[in-house]
């Protein structure tokens, strides 16, 4: 079990025959990923890389059964891209463009509410569900199956921390890069829930930054409704108020929003916090190992 993406995922690229889509697809065909075709308006009825491309979303689904989508679109586009997947029916819809204006996402956030769709994203790595669906730009080679979850707004500090969980004897049952944005698909606490409800996933991995209220708000429900351990990491500790620090919602605007914080409201909420990202792991095998 996983969640959100597997091997039977039917996965397509929106922005299919650009360069970064190409690049990408060609990694995750590479990897075992289950792509059926892909999508770039006026192209349709080309074979690329061995898959049929389309004109638009809703082809892909009713000739290929498309259910997930990852989005390669300029950030001009892109909010039309993630409407169009969302208005086809596609399940998991994963954009992993950055820069799209806040106000086209907005746009999006409103037709999510009304739609079965889940996004990833914008702006970051996408999924990973380890030997069965790579579905974003992560590097494969570092994950291994196991039964650890992974979510985070950091992609870097996904991949370090499934590297260190691989090394401590462990493995990843799926790992989520929700993204950096302001206004995201799924949130910190939309991600806790589907590992807490998935039962091959043992224990979680929350990692965080200064800016926003979605950590405070997945370590409350943990708090209600956590059945499994859980480790917080905050990445911006030293970051000064009022700058945006590489995510455009890294930001301190209030006195809730920095790492400091952060990692009280974890604590409080009784999840084991490591300070330091390079004690991430070996914190996480702690956890598992006082519940064997």
């Amino acid at each position: 079990m996983s969640v959100l993406v597997n091997k039977n995922s039917k996965v397509i690229i929106q922005g299919f025959t650009g360069s970064e889509g190409t690049f990408h697809a060609e990694q995750m065909l590479d990897y075992g990923t289950n792509i059926v075709g892909g999508v770039t308006p006026k192209k349709g009825g080309q074979i690329h890389l061995g898959k049929p491309v389309f004109n638009k979303v809703s082809e892909a689904v009713a000739e290929v059964g498309a259910n997930t989508s990852i989005i390669f679109v300029p950030p001009a586009f892109a909010a039309g891209a993630i409407l169009e997947a969302i208005e086809a029916g596609i399940d998991v819809i994963i954009c992993i463009t950055e820069g799209i204006p806040v106000k086209d996402m907005i746009l999006v956030k409103e037709h999510l509410k009304n739609s079965s769709s889940t996004l990833i994203g914008p702006n970051c790595p996408g999924i990973i569900t380890p030997d069965e669906a790579k579905c974003g730009i992560m590097p494969g080679f570092v994950f291994k199956k196991g039964n650890i979850g992974i979510v985070s707004k950091s992609g870097t500090l996904t991949y370090e921390a499934a590297d260190q969980v691989v090394k401590a004897g462990m493995g990843i049952s799926t790992a989520i890069g929700i993204g950096g944005d302001p206004i995201i698909g799924t949130t910190t606490k939309d991600a806790v829930e589907l590992f807490m409800n998935d039962h091959e996933t043992e224990g979680v991995i929350m990692i965080g930054e200064i800016g926003g209220q979605l950590e405070a708000d997945a370590a409350r429900w943990i708090k209600e409704n956590g059945t499994k351990p859980v480790v917080g990491f905050i990445a911006g500790q030293t970051a000064p108020a009022g700058r945006t620090m590489g995510h455009a919602g890294a930001i301190v605007g209030g006195k809730d929003d920095t790492a400091a914080a952060k990692i009280s409201i974890l604590r409080e909420c009784g999840i084991t916090v490591s300070e330091s990202p390079a004690k991430i792991g070996q914190m996480m095998a702690e956890l598992m190992k006082v519940r064997v």
